[in-house]
């Protein structure tokens, strides 16, 4: 009995001290981002005496925030939609079919989940393709590199439909397309929210792509901004706050509405795969 609280006592001092770990950086981004100068310059804990709430004010016109976050919208909405469309058609295929070829298809293309990226090809590709330096470009690459985890998760979701729901839509008279757009697709509510928060999360997040892919200015999203305006003004820690939590914020939000949504597509799906 006594192993066993100590035991208990053992996980929640670990979980105390994950959670601090995370929450102690954001608290200190938070509090500075309200801070003068000054203020701000020793990063400490302590609250503002006075809260300077035109820091954001200066962040997004000295930053170009507008522009950077219209740009990060994009590239996370458009890939977003992108990947886990095809990720969906994909893994349907894939399920639905299951041959010795479109096993070992199924293997190869999640294998992407964890290979990393050529981009030595991945740029010769781009400069071919004429994709090099424009935001259509940087929204395939980014939907690219989210289809293999859409593919599993989706994929092992797709089991819990039964088949004899496929053949009935197929002797009514429904067509490969009608069968996935009308009856499957919408059955896939669960895993497709997942899937889709867990891109656009990626996507907003994604700093490698467009530092790489992204030469003008005018295209950034707001990670690349964020590196600009430190190199920019690194001496002030209170406006360098204000933008690194207008850049986190949305997806914080995003990820704390779509929260349960994410437990059920994950636990649902992927334990079938």
């Amino acid at each position: 009995m006594l192993a066993k609280r100590f035991n208990v006592l053992g996980a929640h001092s670990l979980a105390i001290i994950a959670c601090l770990i995370m929450v102690i950086p954001f608290y200190l981004v938070v509090v500075n981002s309200f801070k003068s100068k000054a203020d701000a310059s020793s990063m400490s804990v302590a609250l503002p005496p006075t809260l300077h709430a035109e820091n954001f004010s200066t962040v997004i016109s000295a930053g170009k925030l507008g522009t950077s976050f219209f740009n990060s919208v994009l590239y996370a909405s458009g890939s977003t939609i992108i990947g886990t469309l095809f990720a969906a058609m994909a893994a349907f295929v894939l399920s639905r079919n299951r041959s010795r070829f479109n096993r070992l298809l199924y293997f190869f293309i999640i294998m992407g989940i964890a290979l990393p990226a050529n981009y030595f090809t991945l740029t010769k590709v781009m400069q071919i393709t004429a994709l090099i330096n424009t935001r259509g470009g940087i929204i395939l690459l980014l939907a690219a590199g989210q289809i293999p985890f859409g593919v599993f998760l989706i994929y092992g979701f797709l089991d819990t439909i039964p088949r004899e729901l496929d053949e009935a839509a197929i002797m009514d008279g429904c067509g490969p397309l009608q069968l996935f757009f009308q009856i499957i697709l919408p059955m896939l509510t669960p895993v497709l929210v997942t899937d889709a928060v867990l891109s656009f999360l990626g996507a907003w997040s994604n700093f490698i792509m467009p530092l790489y892919y992204l030469n003008n200015t005018a295209s950034w999203p707001m990670t690349l901004s964020v590196y600009n305006f430190f190199g920019q003004y690194q001496a002030n820690w209170n406006l360098v706050s204000a933008d690194i939590l207008m850049t986190v914020l949305p997806v914080i939000l995003v990820y704390l509405l779509a929260q349960r949504y994410i437990l059920s597509g994950i636990t649902t799906g992927a334990v079938k795969g």
